[in-house]
């Protein structure tokens, strides 16, 4: 199996699982709130489904894609709430769930067919296939991630978290870039224990800078899905001290992030 078809196997699996946790969902449900200020279960779906849609618009017609990216530089701070609210607005929950589904599966069909050496254009930088099916991954999760949090669900970590991970390291410097800063120039050493125990490293092994932790808490903080003070994830250095508090893995604003959980039950 090429490295191309096991991510994107990884992809349609990590959708499969959000599936099931949503697809049982009442209305009710489909309306509560997540961590997301504003943005309900149904906003949630929503946003994966637009998200879907464009980056299959982006792998089959590219040049309608510039389109989109037209859209996003106009209303940079608001196109992607714009987006889900939208199709919130415009689809009842059961329908919203069958676009979403149908979304994930002509994605997946134009990615597999995709030919070797395929760029396909996006909001930064035209990424391969793998990276797109990474990146679509890391965004599955981490909405799932607010949902199960909305539904007080706790999902079992998986292998899939080591693509979540290698976005977060390979988008250090645009964490600084996004803030207006300069990243540092030496590379760091990350190293995170995934669930089955093994140590899953980047950068070099003797570098002075240096970050530790499980691979799901260093998932939650670079998706800021969960606050630094409240995951386990330590670092050695002022620099990679630092970047834990700025990391993200998604593209666009930072956004405000969770705030600590001690703080969230202070206002209980």
């Amino acid at each position: 199996m090429s490295a191309v078809v096991a991510v994107i196997d990884d992809l349609r699996e990590e959708g499969d699982e959000l599936d099931a946790l949503v697809g049982v969902l009442d209305d009710v449900a489909w309306h509560g709130p997540t961590p997301a200020a504003g943005w309900t279960v149904a906003h949630q779906i929503a946003h994966l489904a637009w998200t879907d849609a464009v980056a299959l618009l982006a792998a089959t017609e590219p040049d309608r894609f510039g389109d989109e990216v037209a859209r996003a530089l106009a209303a940079p701070e608001t196109f992607v709430d714009e987006a889900a609210e939208a199709l919130v607005a415009d689809h009842a929950p059961h329908a919203l769930l069958a676009r979403w589904r149908d979304g994930r599966q002509r994605l997946d069909k134009a990615l597999r067919d995709a030919p070797a050496g395929t760029r396909i254009p996006w909001y930064g930088p035209p990424m391969s296939v793998a990276s797109l099916a990474t990146a679509r991954l890391m965004e599955t999760w981490a909405h799932g991630q607010d949902i199960a949090d909305a539904l007080g669900v706790t999902r079992t970590p998986t292998a899939r978290l080591r693509h979540v991970a290698r976005i977060g390291v390979r988008a250090r410097n645009y964490a600084y870039a996004v803030r207006g800063t300069t990243p540092p120039e030496e590379e760091f050493r990350v190293e995170l224990r995934s669930p089955g125990g093994e140590v899953i490293a980047y950068g070099p092994e003797g570098a002075a800078q240096r970050v530790t932790g499980p691979l799901l808490d260093f998932c939650l903080l670079v998706t800021r899905r969960a606050h630094r003070a409240d995951l386990a994830v330590t670092a050695e250095g002022r620099e990679a001290d630092q970047w834990l508090s700025i990391a993200q893995a998604f593209a666009g604003p930072p956004g405000p992030g969770r705030p600590p959980r001690a703080e969230q039950d202070g206002h209980r």
